[in-house]
């Protein structure tokens, strides 16, 4: 177990701003492949870019998207074009389509045994409220509207 505390962090709607391509995913039929193939367009969101670099100062960083893992090249591209740093990347099997909620309390409960989660950033209610029940220290990245289709993406669709 390292001696490094471990600080956990989402990508869309905490580092990664997702806004332009939800209109993919807003009405049905929702086109996940245009909803994906944006991924590499997205811009930073300054208030998680820098929280993320507060806690790369003496925190191992961990990434944990519900993107699946086909996007991890245009992801790790994108947190390099960025400034984020690397760290280790957790992202969902391409096939899972749990809520992100169940996805990432069971994640976080392996990633428990390896070291001290001293904090999770998520954008997600769902996922926040989950994890704070379970005892995890999490906060709500709240710097950007939680918009409905993001949420039908991550809990019901299971995609992000």
């Amino acid at each position: 177990m390292s001696e490094s505390p471990i600080a956990v962090f989402d990508v869309d709607g905490v580092v990664a701003d997702v806004r332009h391509r939800l209109r993919h995913v807003a009405r049905r039929p929702k086109n996940w492949q245009a909803f994906f193939a944006a991924a590499d367009r997205d811009a930073a969101l300054p208030e998680g870019v820098e929280l993320v670099h507060r806690y790369a100062a003496d925190h191992r960083v961990v990434w944990l998207t519900g993107r699946p893992e086909r996007l991890r090249r245009v992801t790790e591209t994108w947190f390099a074009r960025n400034g984020l740093p690397a760290g280790r990347l957790l992202m969902r099997p391409d096939h899972d389509r749990r809520p992100a909620r169940e996805y990432k309390h069971d994640r976080l409960r392996a990633l428990a045994r390896e070291g001290m989660i001293a904090v999770v950033v998520d954008d997600d209610p769902a996922v926040v409220k989950v994890l704070k029940a379970a005892g995890l220290p999490v906060r709500l990245a709240d710097w950007v509207g939680y918009a409905e289709s993001l949420r039908q993406a991550q809990e019901r669709d299971g995609r992000t």
